[in-house]
């Protein structure tokens, strides 16, 4: 049984508290700033103590998870440097930026720490230990970028005190993880909200523009919704990559604009054709960020009870769902659920069923 002190008492690192309460015997403490977070935490026995002396509960832990904003986490590895440790300590993150946070970590000079920075790559629209949940990492990717005094057997201690999160374990440097992850998530975000705003913009001309934004635009656009605060900081820990990423983006345009200005539409169907190959191949057998997931589609009817139907049925016969979400429905008309699932076998088990009973579906092989 080791002592795990969790910095930061959000949504992931609520989350990571609550996945090791519930799979393992370990001693958990919680440090937050927020008397009311450290309370609810308590209370709900998510943590066995809370702290508000991080200085304290640090030095006695055997590991300590920082589960801040970058900026905080940053700051925290900064005051570590500075403690006197007299027992050995492996200390992580949660960073999704790992560049600046390395290289605070790379310059704690104690024997006693090793640092292994970590980014568990799952969250929700929701924040707040009170959103936590002790799934919430089930198949995702987690990596880990070690420092250079962290030797395997560290990594491998790490790897078994997290086990319980049933993450897959990924190793990568720094930048490796940056650039990768301004690509995937980061840079996205800044998209979504450029196409939210712009849409803003035009409403001025066109005040229908709020009534017709459905289905593609909505979903495009719903990482815009995320907590501008987190983001922020985000964007500001990893501006290097992320600026290089809207030169990318711009060049990008200007050869979308120049194909549209000079009509090249063979030029365009190929652009289009490229794009949608490697989308839909990004999911298949793990590759990329994207889960493999296996979706059906299910026409269902604007009428009450329509979605808890198909949700029982699939329930009754054992069959497993992943995620579940509403693509198109309007008063009156039929409307499209996409049920993902995470094996072939329950997404062709569940297509057999709902056509039995009398729906219309589609496979996306």
């Amino acid at each position: 049984m080791k002592k795990v002190l969790i910095a930061g008492l959000g949504l992931i690192g609520g989350s990571l508290a609550a996945n090791l309460k519930n799979h393992t015997l370990h001693e958990l403490t919680g440090y937050d700033h927020d008397p009311q977070t450290l309370k609810y935490a308590k209370d709900q026995q998510i943590v066995d103590h809370v702290t508000s002396d991080f200085e304290r509960a640090i030095q006695q832990a055997d590991v300590c998870i920082l589960a801040c904003p970058v900026s905080i986490t940053v700051d925290l590895i900064a005051r570590i440097k500075t403690m006197p440790f007299k027992r050995p300590i492996v200390i992580t993150d949660v960073a999704s930026v790992k560049g600046n946070v390395m290289a605070m970590a790379e310059s704690i000079a104690s024997p006693y720490v090793t640092f292994i920075g970590g980014h568990p790559m799952a969250g929700s629209h929701k924040k707040g230990i009170q959103a936590a949940k002790s799934h919430l990492f089930e198949n995702a990717i987690y990596v880990l970028s070690p420092t250079k005094k962290a030797t395997d057997e560290h990594i491998a201690q790490l790897k078994n005190l997290l086990q319980s999160t049933q993450s897959k374990f990924v190793v990568l440097d720094a930048m490796e993880h940056d650039e990768m992850t301004s690509v995937i998530s980061h840079f996205p975000h800044l998209v979504a909200s450029a196409l939210v705003n712009q849409a803003h913009t035009w409403q001025e001309k066109h005040p229908m523009i709020p009534t017709l934004a459905a289905g593609g635009f909505r979903d495009i656009t719903r990482i815009a919704s995320s907590n501008p605060s987190m983001w922020q900081d985000i964007f500001f820990q990893n501006k290097t990559i992320l600026s290089r990423l809207i030169d990318d983006w711009m060049h990008e345009m200007k050869t979308l604009k120049t194909l549209l200005d000079h009509d090249d539409q063979a030029a365009m169907y190929h652009y289009l054709e490229q794009a949608r190959e490697y989308r839909d191949g990004l999911d298949r057998k793990g590759k990329g960020a994207i889960p493999a997931f296996y979706d059906l589609y299910v026409d269902i009817f604007d009428q009450s009870g329509a979605l808890e139907k198909v949700i029982s049925l699939l329930a009754k016969a054992s069959i497993s769902i992943k995620n579940i979400e509403i693509l198109e429905i309007r008063e009156g008309i039929t409307g499209v659920l996409r049920i993902s699932f995470t094996s072939q076998e329950d997404q062709l088990a569940s297509h057999r069923l709902l056509v039995k009973e009398g729906y219309e579906t589609m496979l996306e092989a």
